[in-house]
């Protein structure tokens, strides 16, 4: 057999359902994609304008105009654009995916200084009209002088059209969908204007909306646009105001609190890329942690929080990203997989991080202030991506039991004699406060670790620091908490620890005598770190300790120099009653509240034997 060549066809009978119903993943998507292109006709026949190509008068107003029409079960999407011809309409509209807007760039690139103002390129956007249309019909007038209006008909199936003269005369385009009965919702007038809102609210041309079933008197949204032609990003940092930035955060994002601070992007070189990325106050509470990150390409919006632009962790900011350059999909819903989108992505994160650094050094005290807001996306972040940890670990900080704030180096600088190479720190302030109480007594600091990714943001700096470790402040006893004057003799606290064994009888229980400076403190219950990290893992994932051999063992800390304590030795060598047990197992107790909660039957009899106490030292006193 003889090579042979020839070119491969499309049936459009087989493309035009695939297009329906799989190349957009939402219907409304096609809204988007016929005011797409009613603002590619006006910014030809503008840029033809620019250069003497057409004879318009410079101060016409453009405009799409989007039409509900339930009565009649129509859509109509019109533009007072460049306009078509019937051999541009058999050009454009008959042939599947031949580009008009590539065309037209390529016929004129040499007179024209740019193409980013041009959305289309892929030339399927006019085909999303059939998923939701019984019939499509095209009405439009060239702006060449003697152009005929045409009027071009296909039925939803989109296999066969009819071609005649309209009778449309003003220049444009009007693309008029007969909805079908599944697709109703959009002869909805607020839907519509829902779906407006959401892709096409900064579009570079004005686009209003009208209901032809409304009252005259009562329709007033025809007449303002629903739209943003000059977003804030388009302008250059130095010409916008901060009461500019705050008015677009809340309009666009619909929240009543400032920002904290923003980043504003405008890069033309290697890429083209503009934005404002919003630090809102994101708080300690989990349900806080969603942001939103708008990104648009020419000033259409493609989707929420994509994370092949926007890093991960910036998704806890709230901003918005135009990107001409990064490299869509055929149905501008997704990005195509491309080294440049990584680009994208390192810049912006160099961009944040830049700006911390540069609130650091010359805003330290509002950055300070910013640190309750910020540390939680701060700190994801740089478990996240360790290049970005490796820009910003020199800011971050950490607040003390004083309020001050400090980075991790200062605090290991100023407590070198007495911690040596541990970082004591807060979990709880309420919850701790008696540690706290024995730590300021000292002058011994602590830091403030209480958000809920503290526990593995402690685990990152250990590990990327391997002689860096962290306690927290009820995992041990500080050297410069105890005390070199002993309280009680070797016998005497052998006997007192057997009597706190007896009285308490618990299996997992240790307990130490220890002398503390602090002599008004009967006792603390300590965990050890390495045991409390295993807890906090079994209870995120779920795993029994005990099935895996693990034992977390408690250590009840009793001190021989408190008076009460001295007094239960002078005991301990006798035969116990009922009354010395319970006073053990309250002591035992109280250190316990001061560690974490009782449960609840431990809180019960808790309660029962400190109202017991209470009557016999009411009865004592009565005698």
């Amino acid at each position: 057999m003889q090579k042979e060549r020839g070119n491969i066809t499309v049936s459009t009978e087989d493309m035009l359902p695939i297009i329906k119903k799989w190349l957009y993943t939402d219907s409304d998507i096609f809204i988007r994609e016929l005011v797409s292109n009613s603002c590619d006709a006006i910014n030809k026949v503008r840029s033809l304008v620019s250069i003497g190509e057409a004879e318009i008068d410079s101060d016409e107003k453009y405009y799409v105009k989007v039409i509900v029409n339930k009565e009649e079960k129509t859509l109509k999407f019109v533009d007072n654009g460049i306009g078509m011809t019937a051999d541009e309409v058999k050009k454009y509209i008959n042939q599947v995916a031949f580009s008009g807007a590539k065309d037209f760039m390529q016929m004129y690139e040499e007179k024209m200084d740019r193409e980013d103002d041009i959305i289309g390129h892929f030339g399927l956007g006019f085909y999303s009209a059939f998923m939701v249309s019984d019939k499509v019909q095209i009405d439009s007038l060239s702006y060449r002088k003697d152009a005929q209006a045409v009027r071009w008909e296909c039925d939803g199936d989109g296999i066969e059209y009819t071609m005649e003269t309209s009778d449309k005369k003003e220049r444009g385009t009007t693309i008029t969908l007969y909805i079908t009965e599944e697709s109703e919702e959009y002869l909805d007038f607020y839907r519509v204007k829902e779906v407006l809102n959401k892709y096409c609210s900064f579009l570079p041309i004005e686009i209003f909306i009208e209901d032809a079933n409304a009252d005259k008197e009562d329709e007033d949204l025809s007449e303002e646009p629903i739209n943003d032609t000059k977003p804030l990003w388009l302008k250059r940092p130095n010409e916008c105001t901060d009461e500019e930035y705050i008015d677009f955060y809340k309009k666009v994002f619909n929240d009543f609190e400032d920002p904290l601070f923003w980043i504003h992007l405008n890069v033309d070189y290697p890429f083209n890329l503009k934005g404002i990325l919003y630090f809102p106050r994101l708080k300690n509470e989990f349900e806080t942690l969603e942001g939103q990150v708008k990104l648009y390409s020419n000033q259409v919006f493609v989707a929420d929080n994509i994370k092949e632009v926007i890093p991960e962790f910036l998704l806890l900011l709230k901003g918005t990203i135009d990107c001409p350059d990064i490299p869509l999909n055929v149905s501008r819903s997704a990005l195509q997989n491309d080294p440049y989108v990584k680009k994208i992505s390192e810049h912006i994160t160099k961009k944040v991080a830049d700006k911390l650094k540069l609130l650091y050094k010359n805003e330290r005290e509002s950055y300070n202030k910013y640190w309750k807001d910020i540390n939680i996306f701060i700190k994801y972040g740089c478990m996240q991506d360790f290049s970005f940890y490796e820009q910003v670990k020199e800011v971050l900080i950490y607040e003390s039991l004083e309020g001050e704030f400090s980075t991790l180096e200062e605090y290991l600088e100023d407590n070198e004699e007495k911690y040596k190479d541990k970082v004591y720190y807060v979990t709880d302030k309420n919850q701790q406060a008696q540690y706290i109480n024995l730590f300021k007594e000292q002058s011994l600091d602590a830091l403030i670790l209480d958000t809920p990714i503290d526990n593995a943001f402690i685990q990152f700096l250990e590990n990327y620091n391997n002689e860096l470790k962290f306690h927290r402040i009820d995992s041990d006893i500080a050297d410069s908490i105890k005390s070199e004057e002993k309280g009680l003799g070797r016998r005497e606290r052998k006997a007192l620890k057997t009597l706190f064994e007896k009285a308490i009888a618990r299996e997992n229980l240790e307990i130490e005598i220890q002398s503390l400076k602090a002599n008004n403190v009967p006792a603390i219950m300590l965990l050890a770190e390495e045991s409390r990290r295993m807890q906090d893992f079994s209870r995120q994932f779920g795993v029994d300790l005990g099935a895996m051999g693990q034992e977390t063992k408690e250590t009840l800390v009793l001190n021989d120099r408190n008076e009460l304590i001295k007094a239960l030795s002078g005991t301990a060598e006798e035969d116990s009653g009922e009354d010395i047990d319970s006073i053990c197992q309250h002591i035992y107790d109280l250190a316990m509240l001061g560690h974490k909660p009782l449960e609840p039957e431990e809180m019960t009899k808790f309660i029962n034997r400190s109202n017991q106490i209470l009557m016999q030292v009411a009865s004592l006193q009565s005698k």
